[in-house]
């Protein structure tokens, strides 16, 4: 059974860069699709960047491309997403979550097919 503890969160200054970290525990990534989800206030919760466990394929949203980039170590059972060039929207609780379908592209980072959900941590942009 999958678990997703989320670490690497905290203020930064715009412009500056942040890491975070996902500690999956219980199974092996190579059966999951992992990723970066964000909620701000009075905003629903959004996809990020998102990676095939398996195969390595990666997905980031339009806003995040250039400025984000997501990696994992199976070795570790790690997921990060390196994040550059923050802005102050950016600042949102980012959670890591997985689904479990490893096997296509289809749907890649959407809410809909994600079972397995960290307790997220807060990113704040601010000067």
């Amino acid at each position: 059974q999958l678990q997703l503890v989320e670490s690497g969160g905290g203020l930064v200054q715009p412009g500056g860069s942040l890491r975070l970290s996902c500690a999956a525990s219980g199974v092996t990534l190579d059966n999951y699709r992992l990723g970066w989800f964000r909620q701000a206030p009075g905003k629903e919760r959004e996809g990020v960047s998102c990676i095939n466990g398996r195969y390595g394929r990666t997905y980031y949203a339009d806003s995040m491309k250039g400025r984000f980039t997501i990696s994992r170590d199976n070795a570790k059972n790690t997921v990060y997403l390196q994040m550059n060039s923050l802005k102050p929207e950016d600042t949102a609780v980012y959670y890591c979550a997985a689904d479990q379908r490893w096997w296509t592209n289809l749907n890649m980072c959407a809410i809909s097919t994600v079972n397995y959900w960290g307790q997220g941590t807060q990113v704040t942009v601010s000067s």
